[in-house]
Protein backbone atom coordinates (compact mmCIF):
# COMPACT_ATOMS: atom_id res chain seq x y z
CA UNK A 1 0.00 0.00 0.00
CA UNK A 2 1.49 3.46 -0.90
CA UNK A 3 1.85 5.49 2.06
CA UNK A 4 0.04 9.29 2.08
CA UNK A 5 2.47 11.93 3.03
CA UNK A 6 1.27 14.12 6.40
CA UNK A 7 -0.42 17.39 5.83
CA UNK A 8 -2.19 16.70 2.12
CA UNK A 9 -5.66 15.89 1.62
CA UNK A 10 -7.03 12.52 0.19
CA UNK A 11 -7.29 14.42 -3.28
CA UNK A 12 -3.85 15.79 -3.04
CA UNK A 13 -2.57 12.53 -2.22
CA UNK A 14 -4.23 10.95 -5.45
CA UNK A 15 -3.23 13.51 -7.89
CA UNK A 16 0.02 13.14 -6.82
CA UNK A 17 -0.03 9.37 -7.52
CA UNK A 18 -1.31 10.18 -11.05
CA UNK A 19 -0.10 13.37 -12.38
CA UNK A 20 3.22 14.89 -11.88
CA UNK A 21 2.85 18.01 -9.71
CA UNK A 22 2.13 20.92 -11.95
CA UNK A 23 -0.45 19.09 -13.56
CA UNK A 24 -1.91 18.19 -10.33
CA UNK A 25 -2.19 21.52 -9.31
CA UNK A 26 -3.71 23.09 -12.30
CA UNK A 27 -6.03 20.05 -12.22
CA UNK A 28 -7.09 19.61 -8.06
CA UNK A 29 -6.85 23.28 -6.73
CA UNK A 30 -9.72 24.95 -8.24
CA UNK A 31 -12.04 22.03 -6.68
CA UNK A 32 -9.94 21.95 -3.20
CA UNK A 33 -10.72 25.84 -3.14
CA UNK A 34 -13.87 25.19 -2.84
CA UNK A 35 -14.47 22.07 -0.80
CA UNK A 36 -11.08 23.86 2.33
CA UNK A 37 -8.82 26.41 0.59
CA UNK A 38 -6.41 25.92 3.02
CA UNK A 39 -5.71 22.48 0.73
CA UNK A 40 -4.97 24.85 -2.56
CA UNK A 41 -1.02 23.90 -3.51
CA UNK A 42 -0.54 26.34 -5.91
CA UNK A 43 0.27 28.98 -3.33
CA UNK A 44 0.52 28.84 0.59
CA UNK A 45 -2.91 29.47 2.31
CA UNK A 46 -3.16 31.87 5.36
CA UNK A 47 -6.08 31.90 6.95
CA UNK A 48 -7.21 35.63 8.32
CA UNK A 49 -7.36 35.26 12.29
CA UNK A 50 -7.79 39.01 13.06
CA UNK A 51 -7.86 41.81 11.82
CA UNK A 52 -6.56 44.54 14.13
CA UNK A 53 -7.26 48.78 13.60
CA UNK A 54 -3.44 50.29 14.47
CA UNK A 55 -4.33 53.88 13.08
CA UNK A 56 -7.57 55.97 11.02
CA UNK A 57 -5.32 53.99 8.02
CA UNK A 58 -3.59 50.81 9.30
CA UNK A 59 -4.85 47.77 10.01
CA UNK A 60 -3.10 44.67 11.07
CA UNK A 61 -3.60 41.35 9.99
CA UNK A 62 -3.38 38.34 12.06
CA UNK A 63 -2.66 35.12 9.60
CA UNK A 64 -2.03 31.39 10.21
CA UNK A 65 -0.08 30.09 7.32
CA UNK A 66 -0.96 26.50 6.05
CA UNK A 67 1.20 24.24 8.32
CA UNK A 68 3.93 23.78 5.21
CA UNK A 69 4.83 27.34 5.00
CA UNK A 70 8.77 27.08 6.24
CA UNK A 71 8.52 30.79 8.29
CA UNK A 72 10.56 33.75 8.61
CA UNK A 73 13.72 35.96 9.87
CA UNK A 74 12.42 39.39 11.72
CA UNK A 75 12.85 42.14 9.17
CA UNK A 76 11.72 39.55 6.03
CA UNK A 77 8.85 40.54 3.47
CA UNK A 78 6.44 37.79 2.28
CA UNK A 79 4.33 38.60 -1.42
CA UNK A 80 0.47 38.24 -0.56
CA UNK A 81 -1.99 37.19 -3.60
CA UNK A 82 -5.60 37.94 -3.77
CA UNK A 83 -8.61 37.76 -6.21
CA UNK A 84 -10.21 41.60 -6.89
CA UNK A 85 -13.34 41.28 -9.47
CA UNK A 86 -11.98 38.29 -10.80
CA UNK A 87 -8.38 38.84 -11.54
CA UNK A 88 -5.47 37.98 -9.20
CA UNK A 89 -3.18 40.83 -7.61
CA UNK A 90 0.39 40.04 -5.14
CA UNK A 91 1.90 42.93 -3.41
CA UNK A 92 4.71 42.84 -1.04
CA UNK A 93 4.37 43.53 2.57
CA UNK A 94 6.77 43.28 5.63
CA UNK A 95 6.07 40.76 8.18
CA UNK A 96 5.56 42.74 11.62
CA UNK A 97 5.13 40.07 13.80
CA UNK A 98 8.42 38.18 16.46
CA UNK A 99 9.41 34.80 15.11
CA UNK A 100 8.26 33.52 18.24
CA UNK A 101 4.90 33.79 17.37
CA UNK A 102 4.85 31.74 14.51
CA UNK A 103 6.97 29.34 16.18
CA UNK A 104 4.81 28.96 19.36
CA UNK A 105 1.75 30.11 17.97
CA UNK A 106 1.83 29.32 13.91
CA UNK A 107 0.30 32.67 13.54
CA UNK A 108 2.10 35.71 11.40
CA UNK A 109 0.40 39.39 11.16
CA UNK A 110 1.12 41.97 8.59
CA UNK A 111 0.75 45.86 9.30
CA UNK A 112 -0.69 47.63 6.20
CA UNK A 113 -1.45 51.06 5.33
CA UNK A 114 -4.05 52.60 3.32
CA UNK A 115 -2.48 54.16 0.32
CA UNK A 116 -4.32 56.38 -2.11
CA UNK A 117 -5.64 54.87 -5.22
CA UNK A 118 -4.20 51.61 -3.89
CA UNK A 119 -6.50 48.93 -5.49
CA UNK A 120 -4.82 46.00 -3.11
CA UNK A 121 -4.18 47.97 -0.10
CA UNK A 122 -7.78 49.45 0.12
CA UNK A 123 -9.37 46.49 -0.37
CA UNK A 124 -7.86 44.59 2.04
CA UNK A 125 -8.78 47.25 4.49
CA UNK A 126 -12.36 47.41 2.96
CA UNK A 127 -13.30 44.00 1.68
CA UNK A 128 -10.57 41.45 3.50
CA UNK A 129 -12.66 39.72 6.49
CA UNK A 130 -11.95 37.26 9.32
CA UNK A 131 -12.19 33.77 8.07
CA UNK A 132 -11.22 34.45 4.38
CA UNK A 133 -8.17 32.90 2.64
CA UNK A 134 -5.18 34.68 1.21
CA UNK A 135 -2.17 33.30 -0.87
CA UNK A 136 1.24 33.72 1.30
CA UNK A 137 4.92 32.93 -0.29
CA UNK A 138 7.56 32.64 1.55
CA UNK A 139 9.73 34.78 3.19
CA UNK A 140 12.53 36.58 1.04
CA UNK A 141 14.66 39.36 1.68
CA UNK A 142 18.11 40.35 3.97
CA UNK A 143 16.95 43.15 5.64
CA UNK A 144 18.14 40.93 9.01
CA UNK A 145 19.97 41.70 12.05
CA UNK A 146 23.52 40.22 12.06
CA UNK A 147 24.79 37.39 14.82
CA UNK A 148 26.24 38.07 17.56
CA UNK A 149 23.53 41.15 17.77
CA UNK A 150 25.86 44.80 17.79
CA UNK A 151 24.56 47.90 19.16
CA UNK A 152 21.60 49.30 16.46
CA UNK A 153 20.37 52.69 15.00
CA UNK A 154 16.68 52.03 13.64
CA UNK A 155 15.48 54.76 11.17
CA UNK A 156 11.67 54.72 10.45
CA UNK A 157 9.53 56.98 8.78
CA UNK A 158 5.42 56.43 8.64
CA UNK A 159 4.75 52.30 7.60
CA UNK A 160 8.40 51.88 7.14
CA UNK A 161 8.49 51.05 11.06
CA UNK A 162 6.75 47.12 9.88
CA UNK A 163 10.11 45.39 9.37
CA UNK A 164 11.40 47.03 12.30
CA UNK A 165 8.41 46.38 14.82
CA UNK A 166 9.48 42.32 13.54
CA UNK A 167 12.68 42.68 14.06
CA UNK A 168 12.11 44.88 17.38
CA UNK A 169 9.34 42.09 18.89
CA UNK A 170 11.75 39.39 18.37
CA UNK A 171 14.91 40.79 20.41
CA UNK A 172 12.14 41.69 23.23
CA UNK A 173 11.20 37.73 23.11
CA UNK A 174 14.67 36.58 23.21
CA UNK A 175 16.16 39.82 25.51
CA UNK A 176 18.19 42.75 23.90
CA UNK A 177 21.79 41.84 24.67
CA UNK A 178 22.72 45.11 22.79
CA UNK A 179 21.86 48.86 23.04
CA UNK A 180 19.29 49.75 20.53
CA UNK A 181 18.03 53.26 19.69
CA UNK A 182 14.90 54.03 17.27
CA UNK A 183 13.99 57.36 15.53
CA UNK A 184 10.48 57.17 14.28
CA UNK A 185 9.58 59.63 12.25
CA UNK A 186 5.43 60.73 11.88
CA UNK A 187 2.78 63.15 10.83
CA UNK A 188 2.38 62.98 14.40
CA UNK A 189 1.11 60.91 16.81
CA UNK A 190 -2.15 59.73 15.67
CA UNK A 191 -0.23 58.08 12.79
CA UNK A 192 2.84 56.15 15.16
CA UNK A 193 2.01 52.56 14.51
CA UNK A 194 2.11 50.79 17.43
CA UNK A 195 3.16 53.62 19.15
CA UNK A 196 2.17 52.25 22.86
CA UNK A 197 3.68 48.79 22.26
CA UNK A 198 7.17 50.50 21.37
CA UNK A 199 6.75 52.65 24.38
CA UNK A 200 6.30 49.44 26.31
CA UNK A 201 8.89 47.56 24.98
CA UNK A 202 11.21 50.50 25.33
CA UNK A 203 9.72 50.85 29.33
CA UNK A 204 10.46 47.36 30.01
CA UNK A 205 14.07 47.04 28.23
CA UNK A 206 16.90 49.36 29.77
CA UNK A 207 18.22 49.12 26.29
CA UNK A 208 16.05 50.17 23.91
CA UNK A 209 15.42 53.67 23.49
CA UNK A 210 12.63 54.91 21.18
CA UNK A 211 11.74 58.29 20.08
CA UNK A 212 9.10 59.07 18.38
CA UNK A 213 9.60 62.33 16.19
CA UNK A 214 6.25 64.19 14.34
CA UNK A 215 7.02 65.95 11.27
CA UNK A 216 3.98 68.07 11.05
CA UNK A 217 2.38 70.64 13.53
CA UNK A 218 5.29 73.69 13.50
CA UNK A 219 5.85 76.35 11.16
CA UNK A 220 8.44 74.21 8.78
CA UNK A 221 8.19 70.88 8.76
CA UNK A 222 10.74 68.43 11.03
CA UNK A 223 13.10 65.97 9.31
CA UNK A 224 15.91 64.18 10.41
CA UNK A 225 19.27 66.53 11.33
CA UNK A 226 22.40 65.92 12.65
CA UNK A 227 20.97 67.42 16.33
CA UNK A 228 19.48 63.79 15.96
CA UNK A 229 22.40 61.34 15.31
CA UNK A 230 23.98 63.62 17.71
CA UNK A 231 22.36 62.16 20.31
CA UNK A 232 23.21 58.03 19.44
CA UNK A 233 25.99 57.02 22.08
CA UNK A 234 28.92 55.24 19.69
CA UNK A 235 26.96 56.17 16.36
CA UNK A 236 30.22 55.12 14.05
CA UNK A 237 30.35 51.21 15.65
CA UNK A 238 26.38 51.08 15.12
CA UNK A 239 24.64 49.20 12.46
CA UNK A 240 21.99 51.28 10.81
CA UNK A 241 18.64 50.03 9.76
CA UNK A 242 16.49 52.35 7.32
CA UNK A 243 12.87 52.03 6.88
CA UNK A 244 10.18 54.08 5.05
CA UNK A 245 9.42 56.74 2.45
CA UNK A 246 12.39 57.19 -0.23
CA UNK A 247 13.12 61.21 1.17
CA UNK A 248 13.51 60.16 4.31
CA UNK A 249 15.85 57.44 3.24
CA UNK A 250 17.92 59.54 1.05
CA UNK A 251 18.43 62.24 3.82
CA UNK A 252 19.52 60.04 6.74
CA UNK A 253 22.26 58.49 4.09
CA UNK A 254 23.52 61.67 3.57
CA UNK A 255 23.74 62.52 7.16
CA UNK A 256 25.19 58.94 8.02
CA UNK A 257 27.96 59.40 5.68
CA UNK A 258 28.58 62.96 6.69
CA UNK A 259 29.27 61.77 10.08
CA UNK A 260 31.41 59.00 8.59
CA UNK A 261 29.52 56.23 8.99
CA UNK A 262 30.88 53.25 7.04
CA UNK A 263 28.50 52.30 4.30
CA UNK A 264 29.07 49.17 4.83
CA UNK A 265 27.17 49.28 8.40
CA UNK A 266 23.82 50.57 6.63
CA UNK A 267 20.89 48.35 6.11
CA UNK A 268 17.67 49.79 3.72
CA UNK A 269 14.95 48.31 2.58
CA UNK A 270 12.14 50.05 0.66
CA UNK A 271 8.64 51.29 -0.19
CA UNK A 272 9.30 51.20 -3.66
CA UNK A 273 12.42 50.81 -6.66
CA UNK A 274 14.36 53.96 -5.53
CA UNK A 275 15.29 54.99 -9.46
CA UNK A 276 18.50 56.13 -10.55
CA UNK A 277 18.70 58.96 -13.06
CA UNK A 278 18.80 57.46 -16.19
CA UNK A 279 18.33 60.42 -18.63
CA UNK A 280 21.69 60.32 -19.94
CA UNK A 281 21.67 56.92 -20.90
CA UNK A 282 20.63 55.63 -24.51
CA UNK A 283 17.77 53.63 -23.78
CA UNK A 284 15.39 51.84 -25.59
CA UNK A 285 15.14 49.39 -28.56
CA UNK A 286 13.17 46.39 -30.20
CA UNK A 287 12.61 43.95 -27.87
CA UNK A 288 11.92 40.00 -28.29
CA UNK A 289 9.97 37.62 -26.46
CA UNK A 290 11.49 34.37 -28.07
CA UNK A 291 9.64 31.52 -26.87
CA UNK A 292 6.54 33.87 -27.54
CA UNK A 293 7.48 34.72 -31.10
CA UNK A 294 6.88 38.07 -30.44
CA UNK A 295 8.72 41.60 -31.14
CA UNK A 296 7.78 45.25 -29.88
CA UNK A 297 9.71 48.59 -29.57
CA UNK A 298 9.97 50.54 -26.79
CA UNK A 299 11.29 53.91 -25.72
CA UNK A 300 13.24 53.25 -22.67
CA UNK A 301 10.75 55.10 -20.60
CA UNK A 302 9.33 51.57 -18.67
CA UNK A 303 11.22 48.47 -17.20
CA UNK A 304 10.80 44.63 -19.10
CA UNK A 305 7.96 43.54 -17.27
CA UNK A 306 5.97 46.53 -17.94
CA UNK A 307 6.72 46.10 -21.19
CA UNK A 308 6.39 42.61 -21.62
CA UNK A 309 2.22 42.87 -19.83
CA UNK A 310 1.66 45.82 -22.09
CA UNK A 311 2.28 42.92 -24.86
CA UNK A 312 -0.34 40.82 -23.89
CA UNK A 313 2.35 38.30 -21.81
CA UNK A 314 1.60 37.60 -17.84
CA UNK A 315 5.33 36.82 -17.01
CA UNK A 316 5.33 35.52 -13.13
CA UNK A 317 6.36 38.43 -10.69
CA UNK A 318 6.13 39.60 -7.62
CA UNK A 319 7.21 42.49 -5.37
CA UNK A 320 7.82 44.63 -8.62
CA UNK A 321 10.55 46.82 -6.99
CA UNK A 322 13.79 44.42 -7.73
CA UNK A 323 13.67 42.21 -4.16
CA UNK A 324 11.66 39.08 -4.60
CA UNK A 325 13.51 38.02 -7.84
CA UNK A 326 10.02 36.16 -8.79
CA UNK A 327 10.59 38.06 -12.11
CA UNK A 328 13.89 36.75 -13.09
CA UNK A 329 14.23 35.61 -16.61
CA UNK A 330 17.30 34.88 -18.96
CA UNK A 331 18.60 37.55 -21.34
CA UNK A 332 19.64 35.44 -24.32
CA UNK A 333 21.26 38.76 -26.24
CA UNK A 334 21.18 42.66 -25.99
CA UNK A 335 21.79 44.93 -22.83
CA UNK A 336 19.80 45.99 -20.51
CA UNK A 337 20.26 48.83 -17.74
CA UNK A 338 19.49 48.68 -13.92
CA UNK A 339 17.42 51.33 -12.94
CA UNK A 340 17.98 51.01 -9.78
CA UNK A 341 21.85 51.03 -9.99
CA UNK A 342 22.21 52.43 -13.43
CA UNK A 343 24.25 49.68 -14.16
CA UNK A 344 24.87 47.75 -17.35
CA UNK A 345 24.59 44.40 -18.32
CA UNK A 346 26.44 42.04 -20.53
CA UNK A 347 25.40 41.90 -24.06
CA UNK A 348 25.06 38.37 -23.59
CA UNK A 349 23.10 35.66 -21.96
CA UNK A 350 22.35 36.75 -18.36
CA UNK A 351 19.72 36.21 -16.59
CA UNK A 352 17.99 39.51 -15.50
CA UNK A 353 14.86 41.14 -13.23
CA UNK A 354 12.07 42.25 -15.25
CA UNK A 355 10.99 44.77 -13.29
CA UNK A 356 14.18 46.69 -12.95
CA UNK A 357 15.37 46.41 -16.01
CA UNK A 358 15.33 48.78 -18.85
CA UNK A 359 16.55 47.90 -22.48
CA UNK A 360 19.35 49.23 -24.17
CA UNK A 361 19.07 48.56 -27.67
CA UNK A 362 17.79 45.37 -29.14
CA UNK A 363 17.40 43.09 -26.53
CA UNK A 364 15.89 38.95 -26.67
CA UNK A 365 14.47 37.61 -23.90
CA UNK A 366 13.40 33.80 -23.20
CA UNK A 367 9.61 34.40 -22.49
Amino acid sequence: MLARQNHTSPLQWLGRQLFNRDDAVAFFDPLLERINPMWVQEYTPARVQRIIRDTADTQTFVLKPARRWQGFAAGQHVNICVEIDGVRHQRTFSLSSSTTLWHDQGLVTLTIKRLPGGRVTNWLQDQLNTGAVVGISEAFGDFLIPEPVPPILFIAGGSGITPILSQLKTMAAQGFRAPMTLLYFVQDHSHAIAREHLMDLAARHDLLTVKIVTTQGSSEPRYLTDADLSTITDLSSREIFLCGPQGLMALAGELLDAQGVSRDKIHSTYFSAPQTDLSSQNLGGKVRFARSNLEVDSTGDAPLLEIAEAAGLTPQHGCRMGICHQCSCRKTSGTVVNRLTGHASGPGEDTIQLCISVPQGPVSLNI
